[in-house]
């Protein structure tokens, strides 16, 4: 007979304890029945994604990335019956950045979402998304509306987070010229400086953009240019591309301090003004202007074909005086050394002013 005493009860185990992880890392944990690691050949993306652009530069840094610390985050995928694949929900960047670099697998987590669903849940992750472009996101923010049911946008911007303010900045990009889009979606422009396009007309919209890009114009100038194109009312591409020089050019000479430096007209572009244009001969130009003053016919007929050929504007007293304040600044600014240097062409063009005068 046993010592030990009857009233002591057994230890009894079930199957579940028997194969149950013991260890003190597993409290609190339970497994994922979803989680797979598939190969990126069962592997489709999504045709109905928001993202359009994928930068192969940051590809090739989350590849990279990838490579020396493999993945950090599973992507989501659901399965296709009739397609028998499985299709990307989130993370087409690093299923690319996979297939870089020629990974067999991923580790995925397979959803079950809802088709109403799909869309919406893409949309939501790429509004909020920082390094999406503000064109794109204004695309999902459309979408993601008519899924909704075309709902007010106050209940777009609450569904995604976002103020309403902020909602209407991004849809401010989608009416912008396809150029502009562009230039957004590489880069060459933010979304600052882009807000400067709205409300213009499209010639000084193209103008504005190929000085920003061209020039790199902070957000705030590029304001200010835009401020100025919307008090004249010029209707061509060279009269704008003339009024932001113009406008470039006071600043420069009034001393800004974050003045910044008139961008260069395109190649294929001719110079807006004769004084523009480096490789002219100004002091012949000036004593042109000065015989044509004067009516002889051969001088009127040859300064009309420089000024065809060089693209110049009709004539415009604003413009005038904006560019007489800027030389005139400018002659205040002008070292005493550098005076002789300038006399032949300031002797010229008081010739030519003095023959207008007289005229």
């Amino acid at each position: 007979m046993s010592d030990r005493p009857e009233s002591t009860s057994r230890r009894r185990f079930t199957v579940d304890a028997l194969f149950s992880d013991g260890r003190p890392q597993a409290v609190g944990v339970s497994d994922l029945g979803n989680a797979k690691e598939i190969r990126l050949d069962r592997i489709v993306a999504d045709p109905a994604q928001p993202r359009r652009d994928f930068d192969p530069e940051k590809l090739g840094e989350l590849a990279e990335s990838i490579r020396r610390e493999g993945l950090l985050q599973p992507i989501a995928v659901r399965y296709d019956a009739e397609r028998d694949r499985y299709v990307i929900l989130h993370g087409e960047r690093r299923w690319r950045a996979h297939l870089a670099l020629g990974l067999p697998t991923i580790a995925a987590i397979v959803r079950e979402v809802p088709k109403e669903r799909r869309l919406i849940q893409q949309l939501m992750e790429n509004i909020v998304r920082d390094d999406l472009n503000p064109v794109d996101r204004a695309a999902a923010l459309r979408a993601l509306r008519q899924e909704l049911g075309n709902a007010p946008w106050e209940t777009v911007a609450e569904t995604v987070g976002i103020r309403r303010s902020r909602l209407f900045q991004l849809l401010g990009t989608g009416k912008l010229p396809a150029a502009a889009q562009d230039d957004l979606r590489a880069g060459r422009m933010n979304e600052k400086q882009s807000r400067a396009l709205q409300g213009l007309s499209e010639p000084q919209q193209e103008a504005l953009r190929e000085a920003i890009v061209a020039g790199d114009v902070p957000a705030e100038e590029a304001m200010r240019l835009a401020r100025v194109l919307k008090d004249r009312r010029a209707a061509s591409l060279v009269e704008s591309r003339d009024a932001i020089h113009e406008a470039r050019a006071t600043r420069d000479a009034r001393g800004g301090r974050d003045a910044q430096p008139a961008p260069a007209a395109p190649a294929s572009t001719p110079s807006a003004t004769p004084s523009a244009a480096p490789r002219r001969d100004i002091p012949a130009l000036l004593a042109l202007v000065e015989s044509a003053a004067a009516g002889d016919p051969h001088s009127i007929g040859s300064l009309r074909q420089a000024l065809d050929r060089e693209s110049v504007p009709a004539w415009n007293a604003v413009r005038f005086e904006q560019e007489a304040e800027a030389l005139a600044l400018s002659l205040g600014r002008m070292p005493r050394l550098e005076r002789h240097a300038s006399r032949r062409l300031m002797a010229a063009l008081r010739d030519a002013l003095s023959a207008l005068i007289e005229d």
